[in-house]
């Protein structure tokens, strides 16, 4: 292998290394909205392109009751505003593309996380 072959590939693998470190650094975010409504309210609040990482508050006075997951993650709901369960019943699980309300007589949902 001649000495000019050995440096084009190795300036061509420092190139990529470089290149892959940089998209690295880059947030990833959802794609799709995430919709939230309050009880018997007609306001909605959606959120679209949320960062994958961290947790989320829902900016529902209330809270919100009800949620549409149409992004591509798979998401959990929270009754306490720092994805922290407070009982057992926390933690709900809303895959991507499906829907979930809560009980008439439970808490409602102040923050959420994505599964990525």
């Amino acid at each position: 292998m001649s000495l000019s072959r050995r440096i084009s590939i190795i300036a061509g693998s420092a190139a990529l290394l470089l290149t892959a470190s940089a998209c690295s650094g880059m947030g990833r975010s959802t794609v799709g909205m995430l919709q939230f409504r309050g009880h018997d309210s007609p306001v909605e609040l959606s959120y679209s392109n949320t960062p994958v990482k961290g947790c989320h508050k829902i900016a529902i006075p209330k809270g919100a009751t009800h949620v549409v997951n149409h992004t591509l993650v798979d998401v959990v709901l929270y009754r306490t505003e720092d994805c922290r369960k407070a009982d057992r019943a926390d933690g709900i699980y809303v895959g991507t593309t499906l829907s979930n309300v809560t009980a008439p007589a439970s808490l409602p949902w102040r923050s959420f996380s994505v599964i990525h």
